[in-house]
């Protein structure tokens, strides 16, 4: 079968109806292996986001009266569609991410489960039953719950999964009968558009949703104060985040931010399998997920095996680059060359701070940084203390589990964690006391399922995702109070 070619240009979406490119708004859409332009995207102006703040507006009853087996039917159809096409996804993944084929095709089927999971939510929102007689005062009284949808979701999103973050999002503002404006990455947009092409073809109302790459001032227009735009859910760098929180009025804010995730092994931890998931959890997608293992904290009695092993493993991944459309190809470019510098530069940083490089280090090709480990690097260098968001990975031995927990909470961030032990009592202290929106046991912290609440704590973010939360996100509780209800028939 030959292989899917992108357009040579993409306009956008706005209300559910597709806009062409025009030459004198577009920009070129890189690909992340040999830097050329592949593709032109058109930026919507700023017209573009009022019509389709408007149309979102507009569609908000006709969203709200879609029956759950209705927003189901609509989900289904996008996994149908979606699965027809998953080549032609997982080529625009390649080309816009810089991800290896084998991780493509990791994303797209990662994004069929994440509109499924949707599908199924969406016939099962729930509502409860109220005892209000609690007093004297109540006598009489009882109640129900229902959820009812927030309104219009203003959506941005970041490069590194350009398709199911932007699922993570979308399918839940359906399930919960939301209307939304998607700003895709200008990095990553060709997927978000492919995407909103097979919406296009469902029965979704019209106006219900818009898909605009645009620049960060036209996206101000539905994040600042609009009363047409209630939410806003974000995915990105905590700066962005927090200014878009601290700039948003009286919507509501969904923040998944970044994270400079620890791991913990302990003395019982299968070294193997910790070094096969380090490895992975480190250097997947070169390092660029915000639940990357980034920080490795491991007991003395271990440490040598393990960083032994674990340089071995990173020799080997840096022997796995090239075409990312080669199915042997591990690891992946940075998404920019001035990335590329960034991390080099904070990686002589930490060696200048008394830091060794274990393994790696240096810069192979254009976005090419290898994978590397470093060792006795300070807490204050910024491999350790900030978000490497690159193919980095810091070890440090510790004397105690108690003291590997004490440095995994010294961050501002807190999104997850990774521990192995097979010590049932580690396993615990680590999930009651370490600070973070999650913790793995016996795997890394880059390890998720779609269906988990997912977010963080301290810098990491506000609310959680993971379908089933992210529709609670997009749903407002509501309370029916009645006064002697059913008490007499009429």
């Amino acid at each position: 079968m030959a292989q899917w070619r992108p357009a040579a240009q993409y306009g956008y979406i706005v209300g559910k109806r597709a806009v062409p490119a025009t030459m004198a708004a577009t920009y070129g859409v890189l690909n992340k292996h040999t830097g050329e332009v592949f593709s032109h995207v058109s930026h919507a102006p700023p017209e573009a986001m009022q019509q389709a703040m408007d149309a979102a507006h507009a569609a908000r009853p006709a969203m709200q009266a879609l029956a759950p087996w209705q927003r189901k039917a609509v989900l289904d159809d996008i996994v149908a569609q979606i699965d027809r096409h998953r080549e032609k996804f997982a080529t625009a993944i390649v080309l816009e991410a810089g991800k290896t084929i084998t991780d493509a095709r990791g994303e797209v089927t990662r994004a069929l489960d994440t509109f499924a999971l949707a599908a199924n939510e969406a016939v099962r929102i729930e509502g409860d039953c109220l005892p209000l007689a609690v007093s004297p005062a109540t006598n009489g009284l009882s109640g129900i719950t229902r959820r009812f949808p927030v309104g219009v979701v203003g959506m941005i999103t970041p490069f590194n999964f350009p398709l199911n973050l932007t699922a993570h999002k979308v399918a839940p503002a359906i399930a919960a009968g939301c209307p939304f404006i998607l700003k895709p990455s200008d990095r990553t947009p060709i997927s978000a558009l492919l995407l909103g092409e097979i919406m296009s073809n469902t029965d979704l109302p019209d106006g219900s949703f818009s898909v605009l790459p645009c620049e960060n001032d036209v996206a101000d227009l539905f994040t600042k104060e609009d009363k047409r735009v209630q939410m806003i859910s974000f995915t990105g760098s905590p700066g962005v985040g927090w200014y878009l929180k601290n700039n948003s009025g009286r919507k509501k804010v969904l923040l998944e931010l970044g994270g400079n995730a620890p791991v913990i092994v302990d003395r019982t931890a299968d070294i193997d399998h910790a070094v096969a998931r380090i490895a992975f959890g480190a250097f997947y997608y070169a390092g660029q997920t915000c639940i990357s293992a980034q920080r490795v904290y491991v007991m003395d009695e271990v440490y040598d095996e393990l960083k032994e092993k674990l340089a071995a493993a990173v020799n080997g991944l840096n022997a796995r680059r090239g075409d990312p459309f080669d199915a042997d190809t591990f690891l992946s470019p940075m998404i920019s060359e001035q990335d590329v510098e960034r991390v080099q530069g904070w990686v002589k940083e930490a060696v200048e701070a008394g830091g060794s490089i274990v393994a790696g280090g240096g810069v192979a090709d254009y976005c090419l940084h290898d994978a590397t480990l470093l060792e006795n690097v300070p807490a204050t260098a910024s491999v350790v203390c900030k978000e490497v968001f690159g193919p980095v990975c810091v070890l440090q031995r510790i004397k105690s589990f108690e003291e590997g927990v004490q440095l995994s909470n010294d961050s501002e961030f807190g999104l997850q964690a990774g521990v192995f032990t097979n010590n049932f009592n580690n396993a615990f202290y680590a999930f009651e006391h370490i600070e973070a929106g999650g913790v793995v046991i016996n795997d890394v912290s880059t390890t998720r399922s779609d269906a988990q609440p997912y977010g963080g704590v301290k810098s990491s973010g506000i609310g959680r995702e993971g379908v089933k939360n992210s529709l609670e996100e997009f749903s407002e509780l509501r309370c029916l109070v009645m006064r002697d209800a059913g008490k007499t028939p009429s």
